[in-house]
């Protein structure tokens, strides 16, 4: 059997970190992989490094004819019995073959660009149940979670980030858009007067934060860390991870802080409440109420010995149904069914 993953991603991202995750652990477990994605030269070493021949493509807009062309070219010279689609231009985009089409969605994605598609892979429940309230055949569509990095890292040094020892540090991961609600998350820190935030990632909203936090009183306490790659590190040295989202299909940060035994607070959005049991796995506030999640915050906090006992019970879950082993297994078996 042989695989071609495509992906037209961005340089950074949630989705564009899973497929550089899973196109490795899938090789090395076996499946015959071949990977065509957007230039970006460092991706491309990474998967050759890791036996994967990669081919990359522009991947412009709907005018970009070249690159139409090569896709096709390069999926036909590779005869592939599955194509793996990420996202909705390389899906879209995808050419008709002798294949079997799987598209992956991480989101609530307009179906138009996935009607080429013979299956669909959603990362959560939540998305499976869209595709089929969306009409798509539910024998057809499919839920496997993501997995995350979970190799031993080393804390990094608060001194390194302009932080005391010894003062509560909640971290935060994400891209500075709306869905994250950040302006939630710092709204709470008014009601948590001795707690610093790592507010980690990028994005368009990096200023509006920034004098949002001055206009509530909290700057002093917040540090602005852009787009990080070592979360491993920070996650070793925070005392427990917040989620504020106000829209989450998934919540790939909710993972990250399991594997790791983190302590973390939610927003109930869809994936973080799919995920978590509130009190067992971590603790749930609603949606935009900042005093619920600074309250949330406060309970971690007072009480580690029981923030620790949840966060046992995330690892726990973690290992049973979220481990690199579990998913690459699941892409397998659906590999070979439905080339079966």
């Amino acid at each position: 059997m042989r695989v071609i993953q495509a992906m037209a991603g961005a340089p950074t991202g949630g989705a564009e970190g899973f497929f550089m995750r899973l196109v490795p652990a899938l090789s090395e477990a076996g499946v015959d992989h071949a990977a065509i994605i957007r230039t970006h030269e460092a991706r491309a070493k990474v998967l050759q490094d890791a036996g994967v021949p990669t081919r990359q493509l522009r991947f412009g807009g709907p005018l970009d004819v070249l690159s139409r062309m090569a896709y096709g070219r390069a999926i036909r010279q590779a005869d592939p019995d599955i194509v793996m689609t990420w996202m909705n231009r390389a899906s879209g985009q995808c050419p008709k073959g002798n294949f079997v089409q799987i598209g992956r969605l991480g989101g609530f994605y307009d179906l138009k660009y996935y009607t080429g598609c013979d299956h669909l892979v959603g990362n959560t429940q939540g998305i499976v149940n869209y595709l089929v309230g969306q009409g798509w055949p539910m024998d057809r569509a499919h839920y496997i979670s993501n997995f995350v990095e979970t190799s031993y890292a080393v804390p990094v040094e608060r001194s390194a980030l302009d932080t005391p020892d010894g003062v509560p540090v909640m971290l935060a991961l994400g891209r500075l858009h709306p869905n994250k609600a950040f302006d939630v998350l710092i709204e709470a820190m008014t009601d948590l007067p001795d707690v610093w935030l790592w507010l980690a990632g990028d994005g368009p909203l990096a200023d509006p934060l920034r004098r949002h936090a001055e206009d509530r009183g909290v700057e002093a306490r917040i540090r602005f860390l852009g787009w990080r790659d070592d979360v491993g590190a920070l996650l070793a040295a925070a005392n427990l991870l917040v989620c504020p989202s106000r829209h989450e299909p998934l919540g790939n940060v909710v993972l990250e802080a399991w594997a790791r035994q983190v302590p973390i607070v939610a927003a109930a959005s869809q994936g973080p409440s799919e995920l978590i049991v509130d009190g067992e796995t971590g603790l749930l506030a609603p949606v935009e109420d900042a005093r619920a999640l600074s309250r949330q915050i406060k309970n971690v906090l007072d009480d580690p010995d029981a923030a620790g006992e949840r966060a046992d019970k995330a690892l726990a879950a973690y290992e049973k149904g979220f481990s690199r082993q579990a998913i690459v297994e699941q892409f397998k078996a659906l590999f070979e069914e439905v080339t079966r």
